[in-house]
């Protein structure tokens, strides 16, 4: 790796160059930036902020990631759930809460934001932090919730076609349903639905 690259064409450079040094720089480092620049397109400001309060609540390494100040912020991305008064018990909750569980060997040694909040299930600890868990709720609720609604607009573009541009707001969404939550439908007997159907008003002729 530390050979001298023979370089092709006009050298720009002045010394030599290495193997290492060609992949370390001209491939490595440009493929970080390629990617941290998708990561931005994709992300915008506020959802990076996002993320950085959710990994807030990691407990892996005895909870080394935790920040009392971000998840605050947090909390205030949901105004609905949190008031005034809650946010001044939130930071209470907060300092007791992780002079607790960075001691309790109970919470040691777990994988995710899932397992601490079955674990704070498990050893009641969301009834002692209430605050603390709707975070945690939130956390893991919030990639779910982002996902469903991408997976739903990206559905809209073959729904809602040229021809059907003018449908209504409830026959799209009959018409959604089965769409995005197509293995849910694919497992439901057609004999079954008929049967259903022919429930609803009474027919001159059978389905």
């Amino acid at each position: 790796m530390e050979s001298v690259l023979q370089v092709q064409g006009r050298i720009k450079r002045r010394g030599p160059v290495t193997h290492l040094h060609h992949f370390k720089v001209d491939i490595f480092y440009a493929m970080i930036d390629t990617q941290l620049q998708e990561l931005n397109d994709r992300f915008s400001e506020v959802s990076s902020n996002l993320l950085e309060c959710m990994a807030c609540l990691n407990p892996c390494n005895s909870f080394s990631a935790f920040d009392k100040n971000k998840l605050c912020e947090f909390a205030g991305y949901y105004p609905s759930d949190f008031d005034g008064n809650d946010f001044v018990m939130l930071e209470y909750q907060l300092d007791t809460y992780i002079a607790e569980v960075q001691l309790d060997p109970d919470f040691l040694n777990l994988q995710g934001i899932a397992d601490l909040a079955k674990r704070m299930v498990e050893k009641k600890k969301h009834i002692v932090y209430p605050l603390v868990y709707l975070l945690v709720k939130l956390a893991l609720t919030l990639p779910v919730a982002t996902a469903s609604v991408e997976r739903a607009f990206s559905a809209m573009k073959y729904i809602k076609t040229d021809l059907r541009n003018r449908i209504g707001d409830e026959w799209l969404n009959d018409c959604l349903v089965p769409y995005i939550e197509k293995d849910v439908f694919d497992s439901i007997d057609n004999e079954a639905i008929m049967i259903e159907f022919q429930k609803v008003n009474p027919r001159r002729m059978i389905l």
